[in-house]
Parts: C-alpha cells; structure tokens; sequence
C-alpha cells in the first residue's frame, strides 16, 4: 500500500515538473503592444501646469490597464494636475483640469445679452474658473449675486434667472 501511494507522489511531481516549463515558457520577440501611453518624469505635484519637457511616452504592455489614461502628450499639455502625478505612472485624464481664466477677487466685466439688449457692469467672482465654467459672481456696484458662464476674453455671460 505504501508503495503505491509513493508512486502516484512521485508520478505527480513529474507530471507538475513537466508543466511548469511549459506555463513559464518566454516566448521570443518583444511583448504585445497595446498602444501608448503618457507618464510623467519626475513629481508633479497639483495645481501645477503639465509642462511636455517632463513627460514621456511609452508603450503600454498591460492588458489589464483601466482605459481613460493619456496616450498622447497633446491631450494633457498645459493642463492642471489635481492629483500628484508619480513617475512612470499612468496618468488619468479625470486628474486633469483646464487652468483657470478667472480668479476668485479679480476684477471682471460682466455682461447681459438678450439679443436686443446688452449690458455691463463690473463684478468680482466668487470662486475660481475655466472658459465654459458657470461660476457665481458679485456685482460691485450693487452687491447682487449673479451666475453667469465665463467667456474666452475673461467676461461673464450673465445667465437669465
């Protein structure tokens, strides 16, 4: 009994040792390419612009790489980090921001345009924003609060209530 329970051990290791060349076998040439991918250099920390001296593109071997990274040096360029960025890491475009046209306490035109009526006043906003952005600003002249959208020459398009 002793002997046969030996054998079928031993038969099973040379059956595993037979195997594992197979399983770890490295095929020859270069590792599937999936495409490309950006990753920065050094450190980018957030709040800083994405500047294209301290990217790098490389190729993507990981098939089970989550999509929505950057592949090319042109859709992050001049972007903002909101996330810091480790070198040699991917980098998701969910962590990029435009940079902001307006700042929060800066002077700014605000203006009402129905088409057959246009309006200005001075304002000051009260955050922060991007081209396109609908952000909340003050009227210096009379202290309302208006929302309006921020426009690319650095106005606010008031909304009509």
């Amino acid at each position: 009994m002793m002997f046969g329970q030996a054998t079928s051990r031993a038969m099973k290791y040379l059956a595993i040792a037979a195997l594992v060349p197979a399983v770890f076998a490295v095929t020859p040439g270069h590792a599937e390419v999936l495409g490309y991918a950006i990753v920065p250099t050094q450190i980018i920390y957030p709040g800083e612009e994405i500047d294209p001296k301290r990217l790098e593109r490389v190729e993507v071997t990981n098939k089970n790489l989550s999509q929505g990274y950057a592949q090319d040096i042109s859709q992050v360029q001049g972007l903002i980090t909101t996330r810091t960025l480790l070198p040699g890491r991917t980098i998701m475009i969910g962590a990029l921001k435009q940079p902001s046209a307006i700042k929060r306490g800066d002077k700014i035109l605000l203006v009402y345009d129905n088409g057959m009526m246009r309006i200005t006043a001075s304002g000051t906003p009260l955050a922060e924003g991007a081209v396109g952005e609908l952000i909340q600003v003050r009227n210096t002249d009379t202290g309302v609060i208006l929302s309006g959208t921020i426009m690319p020459d650095r106005t606010v398009l008031v909304v009509q209530k």
